[in-house]
């Protein structure tokens, strides 16, 4: 996404959640949002190995938590 893309997607966004941003706020979040995906590229770079996905040991709780029940 280049830049026009992402502040119409904020404020397309900004529409869709009832939130009113004047032009310089929906220009600060979208500044905002671009840092953050090119922080996420460089993650998706990092290799990781299957023991380092936490995901992959993650036990949810029982429901209700047994001590309630």
């Amino acid at each position: 996404m280049d830049e026009a893309e992402v502040l119409q997607y904020v404020q397309s966004s900004a529409r869709a959640l009832g939130l009113s941003f004047d032009e310089a706020r929906a220009q600060a979040v979208a500044l905002h949002f671009g840092r953050t995906v090119a922080i996420a590229r460089v993650l998706e770079t990092a290799p990781l190995a299957p023991h380092d996905e936490i995901a992959e040991i993650y036990r949810p709780a029982p429901f209700p938590p047994e001590d309630e029940a």
